[in-house]
This record gives C-alpha cells, structure tokens and sequence, in this order.
C-alpha cells in the first residue's frame, strides 16, 4: 500500500538515499566518472539542511512501509502565480511499481489545496524515462529550453514540462 506523507527532520537519510539512487541511475551516465560519484555522495547528505530550511514542501512516498520516492515544490521563483517541482525522484527500486504515479497525484493534490492553478518543472532533454513519465502524468512541454551546469563546467540542456493542477 502506497503512503504519501510530509517528509520531516528525521527523514535526511533517507531522502538522500532516494536522491542518490535515483540520480545516479539516471543522471551519472552524462558526467565523468568522479564527478558522477562525488555528486551521489553529496546527495546522500544534504537533505538534513534543505528539511531544515522549510522554504519548499517535501513529500515523501513509501509502499508498504518502504521509502521510495521524493517529490519537492514550492511557489515558483520565475513564473508568477505557478507552483514549481523543484525535485521528484523515485529509487530504482519502485520504477514501474507506480508509487510515482501516487506520488505526483498528491503533489498535485497539495498544489491544488495551496491555490495553485498550474505547475511547472524542469527536466534533461536526454532522458526519455522522465520525459515518458511527465507526459504520462499529463505535462505537455512548454517549449522553454535552458541549459544546467550541475558543477562540472558542462552544461545540459533542459526542457520545461507545464500543467494544470
């Protein structure tokens, strides 16, 4: 049974390991070797500080009792009036197993609850798996593209997913 609560200050650890999985499945493949491991280390720890903050809602998805995926969001700093999903990450071991599809219907649920009419977030341009997911979860690209230097000097590109909540 799937679970959707707000993550809370106990909940660094794992939503860092969350974080971690996931993005090294899906995001170390575009970097050099030592880059990629020292940016799964860095996602381990930093999710105590970012609880601390309290500047976003952070949801926390577990299936049967197991923590598998994290969804962030907060107002968003560059569209008026729309919510951004600012991180959503499902370990790999709950890809397919649809806690994300949970998980994106409450955040929306939540956006809709804060006044939110629309959401928008961010994405790599080459990676089809979240790109099928977004458009599955009914986001539609926007047409705005930026690129992203995750700190190793090599920008990616990225594509803006939108929609109603």
């Amino acid at each position: 049974m799937v679970t959707v609560r707000r993550a809370g200050p106990n909940d660094g650890d794992v939503l860092g390991e969350i974080h971690a999985a996931a993005w090294e499945a899906a995001y170390a493949p575009f970097f050099a070797t030592e880059f990629a491991v020292q940016g799964v280390r860095s996602r381990r720890t930093r999710w105590h500080a970012r609880i601390a903050r309290g500047a976003e809602t952070i949801l926390l998805a577990e299936d049967d009792g197991i923590p598998l995926a994290v969804a962030v969001f907060a107002p968003s700093a560059t569209r008026p009036g729309l919510a951004e999903i600012h991180s959503f990450y499902n370990h790999p071991d709950g890809w397919g197993s649809g806690i994300a599809a949970s998980l994106m219907t409450e955040t929306l649920r939540h956006l809709r609850d804060d006044g939110f009419t629309r959401v928008h977030l961010w994405t790599l341009r080459d990676t089809p798996q979240s790109r099928r997911f977004y458009a599955k979860s009914g986001f539609a690209e926007s047409g705005a593209t930026r690129t992203f230097d995750f700190g190793d000097g090599n920008p990616l590109e990225q594509v803006e997913y939108e929609r109603a909540c």
